[in-house]
């Protein structure tokens, strides 16, 4: 027991203590530079690669199907509306089909009246006055408004 307390005091033992511990700082300090360093390796970085390219050959075709699943909303929309016309008009044939709707429309639109009745037309006096001041036209033939628009646009071109 004495060699082994000299041993423990010797130059020798401290040196070789120091050198240990020394290497054991050493280790620890390049095994967390490792570390550090190894956070991104050649997978990694390869696997990154693969994403972004990945990311860049499926951009088109998903912006291709989103377009055409909006074109087929909007397609989709026109038919119902389209749909909805082909009903409306039906029910317009089949009103006009009905001989009593037939002639409401005639009596209305055309101003046809039965044989019998008396037919009255009641006009608007902002409609009649507009008409007095055409009424200087109307004093003159025919042919002479065709002559003068004709002479009105001869000499709308000869001034060009």
């Amino acid at each position: 027991m004495a060699v082994k307390d000299r041993d423990r005091f010797s130059t020798t033992t401290r040196i070789r203590a120091l050198g240990e511990q020394t290497a054991a700082r050493v280790y620890r300090s390049q095994t967390r530079r490792q570390a550090r360093r190894s956070r991104l390796t050649g997978r990694a970085a390869l696997l990154v690669m693969v994403l972004c390219s990945l990311v860049v050959v499926l951009a088109y075709p998903i912006r291709q199907y989103v377009a055409q699943r909006a074109e087929i909303a909007d397609l989709q929309r026109e038919k119902q509306q389209a749909r909805q016309r082909v009903e409306h008009l039906r029910d317009l044939k089949a009103r006009w089909q009905d001989d009593a709707y037939a002639e409401q429309q005639i009596r209305q639109r055309l101003h046809y009246v039965m044989p019998g009745e008396t037919g009255f037309i009641v006009i608007d006096p902002g409609t009649a006055r507009q008409s007095r001041a055409g009424a200087g036209a109307a004093g003159r033939p025919w042919y002479r408004t065709v002559f003068d628009g004709v002479d009105k646009a001869d000499a709308a071109t000869s001034h060009q």
